[in-house]
């Protein structure tokens, strides 16, 4: 009878750990860009999101409704660095400012991310966006098309992405092109 052992060569650990050592190589950096990259995208949508339910209000009720930047969840606190957050409110006088009797409509607060993001608008005036009762899209410059980009702290291009704002009220978002200031 032949006594047979069990169990693995040392040859045969070194070839596995080398195999798991490549894929992990290859995985890691791949799973880093997606949970970034889907991270960023649900960002810019969540302001693209109240934008449209700020532009439908609008519609709606007939008057004003307008999404400004806010820290505090209760009033316009200006600054074209949306990433403190944001409210929506119904704004009938068209003046980008809380006034007594004005209905807060959502409230968005400062994003949670362990990375600092910038999330700023193009001109960098645009602390506010008013929706009129036709739907169109006012700022502080007047019917200006608005960029508002999003930029990961790392500024690495492939995670950029733009909110663009015309003056008809449409929005979209887009990649970067090429350099991660512009879209």
């Amino acid at each position: 009878m032949k006594n047979r052992q069990r169990g693995f060569t040392l040859t045969e650990l070194i070839v596995v750990s080398a195999i798991v050592a490549i894929l992990l190589g290859i995985a890691i950096p791949s799973y880093k860009y997606i949970s970034t990259s889907y991270r960023m995208s649900a960002e810019v949508n969540g302001l693209l999101g109240d934008l449209q339910f700020a532009r439908s209000e609008a519609l709606k009720e007939g008057n004003g409704v307008t999404a400004c930047v806010s820290s505090d969840g209760a009033s316009c606190t200006g600054g074209a660095n949306w990433s403190p957050g944001w409210i929506v409110f119904s704004d009938p006088n068209a003046n980008a400012t809380v006034d007594g009797g004005e209905r807060l409509l959502k409230v968005q607060s400062a994003f949670t991310g362990t990375i600092p993001d910038t999330f700023g608008a193009n001109p960098n005036t645009v602390t506010a966006v008013t929706f009129n009762r036709e739907g169109f899209a006012t700022t502080a410059a007047g019917f200006v098309t608005t960029t508002v980009t999003l930029q990961e702290s790392t500024n690495n291009a492939a995670y950029t992405r733009c909110l663009v704002i015309t003056a008809v009220g449409l929005m979209s978002v887009q990649n970067h092109v090429g350099n991660p200031a512009t879209c």
